[in-house]
């Protein structure tokens, strides 16, 4: 009897130890299990932590390049020339990519003779709205480079057609349309800049009034197409007999005036003389008609004529009129009259 009591009690210990080992391993793999979902929980954290990070560099990234092309863009429309705003553009490019060289041509055979690339040189068009506005020619550029390198310069040629647009509607706003010279107003803004620069340098200035002799007569014979065509070429005449610095302007009609920065009395009777001859040597063509027309001219000379504008337009315009009373086709300087 105590040995079966023995062995009962035994069986229920050995029972009671394996319920608890069952329930130690159960706790064990649970623990094990909320161990594995806690790393699981943690390891989803880093990643969105390292995802979140990237996001932000991505960021940062874009919006220093967003604001390298607003600052450049910004830069280059202070400029009104091609050169300045290149400048601008090469600055910010060496700071966004690595690149060893890079020049702004209008076209490749511009840069190197023939339209041949030295080894090692790349060419991107810069284009708008499929207009060529120039080329750039670079070589150095890293592969990794190539996309900010075509952001940035896609930029620049925005920029740049903004400047030649510029261009045009300047050009428009002070361009005669008909002669292409300048227009009263600008002429007259000019002419006021020279004598001023004039007074300060304490230099010589002359002023000359140019009028095409019997004009209403070719209106009235050939008609206002053939004597717009005349005006043309009397602008024309002017601009092939004075220097780039000299400014040449329509005044009115028939009319037009010349600014000669740096040129005396005597200096600007050469000039205008030489503009006479060539326009009485020349024979006009004017789509079936051939014109042949005279000047005449008047010259007022700062500071012996006058110290300002009006003084000077107004003995131009006298000197003018004594050219037409002697007969026209001659030039007259107010200086040689002292009445």
């Amino acid at each position: 009897m105590i040995y079966v009591l023995l062995i009962a009690t035994a069986v229920f210990i050995g029972a009671v130890f394996y319920l608890a080992k069952l329930v130690v391993l159960g706790l064990e793999q649970k623990a094990d299990e909320d161990v594995l979902k806690a790393k699981e929980v943690f390891q989803k954290i880093i990643e969105q932590k390292d995802k979140s990070q990237a996001e932000k560099v991505k960021l940062e990234r874009e919006a220093v390049e967003i604001f390298t092309l607003y600052d450049m863009t910004r830069d280059i429309t202070r400029h009104f020339d091609e050169q300045g705003a290149f400048s601008i553009f090469l600055s910010k490019l060496k700071e966004s990519v690595h690149v060893e060289d890079c020049e702004l041509v209008h076209d490749i055979a511009e840069g190197y003779k023939g339209g041949v690339l030295p080894s090692g040189y790349a060419t991107f068009i810069l284009k708008s709205k499929e207009k060529k506005l120039g080329v750039l020619l670079y070589k150095g550029l890293a592969d990794k480079d190539k996309e900010k390198f075509a952001i940035l310069a896609h930029q620049f040629a925005l920029a740049l057609r903004r400047l030649k647009l510029y261009k045009d509607i300047e050009t428009l706003a002070i361009t005669d349309g008909l002669t292409g010279v300048y227009t009263r107003r600008y002429f007259i803004e000019r002419f006021d800049e020279e004598i001023k620069r004039s007074a300060l340098r304490k230099s010589s200035l002359a002023f000359l009034m140019v009028d095409a002799d019997h004009f209403k007569s070719i209106n009235d014979q050939y008609g206002h197409l053939t004597g717009d065509a005349v005006l043309k070429e009397v602008a024309n005449i002017i601009r092939e007999n004075v220097r780039e610095i000299d400014i040449v302007g329509r005044f009115g009609g028939e009319e037009f005036c010349v600014v000669l920065p740096d040129t005396d009395s005597e200096g600007s009777r050469v000039v205008a003389e030489r503009i006479r001859k060539s326009a009485e040597k020349k024979s006009i063509r004017a789509y079936d008609n051939t014109v042949r027309l005279t000047l005449s001219i008047g010259i007022a000379a700062f500071p012996t004529d006058g110290k300002l504008l009006e003084e000077l337009m107004d003995k131009a315009d006298w000197a003018l009129y004594r050219a037409k009373s002697q007969g026209r086709n001659c030039v007259v300087a107010f200086g040689s009259y002292k009445e």
